[in-house]
């Protein structure tokens, strides 16, 4: 859904180019070789050519006078990525690990065509993998159903209006990641990539780049991306909390305001006064799916923004491949399951993937406030130290006082005269504009940091709050 923002900017340039009004001259520099056989219907031998970004230029130009071999980035597909074994231990040290990938390769389909950028040094030795994937995306997707009508009578004669083929570098369902052994292997790696993805983009008929959700750590490596012509630009946050407490009822009354309080005390009273609602941490997801993909499905229908949808096996393989992170919830009123929750837990940190509720009693139960307790509750118990979560439902978690935890997007059209106008208009439709509530958050400033990745005046008051809140007695 965010993706509308962008394209509705860049679709009618986009058109315009389609139709020959605009053509894009590519830059002359290295040649890049592919390992895939063929890209729609691309022979290997036409994957040559790209407009490096100054600094690889440099280095590629000294590389090739002196007649040594050259790093690479090449593309494959799965089935020859698994053969590799640097992708054994690809994104080791995040909680999505290189099996996130294939399971979302797997049952998140969707019109996506899943590929793989391959990152080699001089000698040929893999350094790096970058995830991406190809979508038609319409540009009119987040339209009220009832202008659909009239779109779909243009269509029937311009099958592709308002259509835009798009390269997204990082994962379909969740947050991007840079892949390298270090900090400066992946900063490496994001140099060479941004060397060469204009190339690749035009090779594979995209006329749009975007380097989908990227955290704020990844602003400095990522800064090469902006020289070489990318806008950055807010996507929707993810939040953060510090759990600096031994429980939810500590917390409650140490960090959060008394008008908050006060409510949620009222409304797990109202909990208290009907039917027992118990959670459960479930082993395997199986055997319920049938009951809690439903309650999934019925918050997904109800979004305002609705990103990926789920399938039944996208749960379902999560947890029988990455048992070891994968944490599912459920909430029973009288046998009957009435919340879900997916959650992943890796080193001290506990992540609020996606909910399910049964809106025949979400409301009068307070199923949100209550799962979003209870899983709390849980966390502090076990003595993790930081919740994140993933985004939306941002006024309850303001009130919380969770802190905003920025994603990025980095955005640039293959044509560089229609790529200027797009810099200039990408900041003022981005996503976040359009939720005043994020403005409230003490570090919404970070959203839109420009100081080269060192914290801003937001995220030191963050800083400053999540240390001077915990009082004695808790854990630090």
């Amino acid at each position: 859904m965010w993706l509308v923002y962008l394209h509705d900017l860049a679709g009618l340039f986009g058109s315009l180019q389609g139709i020959g009004l605009f053509q894009f001259v590519p830059g002359r520099g290295a040649q890049v070789f592919a390992s895939m056989p063929a890209v729609r219907g691309l022979p290997r031998s036409q994957f040559s050519g790209t407009a490096l970004a100054p600094a690889a230029r440099s280095t590629q130009a000294q590389s090739a006078r002196a007649g040594a071999p050259r790093a690479r980035v090449e593309i494959c597909s799965r089935p020859e990525l698994v053969r590799l074994r640097h992708w054994r231990h690809a994104f080791a040290d995040k909680h999505k690990d290189h099996r996130y990938y294939e399971v979302v390769e797997k049952t998140i389909r969707q019109g996506f065509e899943y590929r793989y950028f391959v990152i080699k040094n001089a000698d040929g030795e893999v350094r790096g993998v970058q995830p991406f994937f190809l979508l038609d995306q319409d540009l009119l997707g987040g339209l009220d159903p009832r202008m659909r009508n009239p779109i779909e009578l243009v269509r029937r004669a311009w099958p592709r209006f308002m259509m835009m083929r798009t390269l997204m570098v990082g994962c379909a369902a969740g947050e991007g990641q840079l892949d390298g052994e270090n900090e400066w292997a992946a900063k490496e790696n994001a140099a060479l990539l941004a060397s060469v993805i204009g190339t690749w983009a035009r090779k594979l008929e995209a006329g749009l780049v975007v380097l989908k959700e990227f955290p704020a750590a990844s602003r400095k490596p990522l800064e090469i991306f902006r020289r070489a012509g990318f806008a950055r630009i807010p996507s929707f946050p993810m939040v953060r909390l510090r759990l600096a407490y031994d429980n939810f009822d500590t917390y409650m009354k140490d960090r959060l305001g008394k008008n908050t309080r006060r409510k949620l005390r009222k409304k797990f009273r109202e909990v208290e006064r009907g039917p027992a609602i118990e959670m459960s941490l479930v082993e395997d997801i199986a055997p319920v799916i049938d009951e809690v993909y439903p309650l999934y499905l019925q918050v997904f229908e109800r979004s305002q923004f609705r990103f990926e949808k789920l399938s039944k096996d996208y749960f379902l393989s999560l947890g029988r491949r990455m048992p070891d992170k994968m944490r599912f919830f459920v909430w029973r009123r009288e046998r009957r399951i009435v919340a879900f929750a997916m959650c992943m837990v890796h080193k001290d940190t506990i992540y609020f993937e996606y909910v399910g509720l049964d809106y025949r009693v979400a409301f009068d139960a307070h199923l949100y406030h209550l799962v979003i307790r209870d899983l709390l509750d849980w966390a502090m118990a076990r003595r993790l130290k930081w919740c994140v979560s993933t985004s939306g439902n941002y006024d309850p978690k303001y009130h919380m006082r969770f802190m905003l935890d920025p994603l990025d997007l980095y955005v640039r059209h293959t044509s560089g005269l229609l790529n200027a106008v797009l810099k200039l208009l990408l900041p003022l439709a981005a996503p976040v504009r359009c939720l005043p509530i994020l403005k409230q958050f003490p570090n919404y400033a970070d959203l839109w940091e420009t100081s080269g990745g060192q914290p801003s005046k937001g995220r030191a008051l963050d800083a400053i709050v999540r240390d001077s809140a915990a009082p004695q007695g808790t854990r630090a």
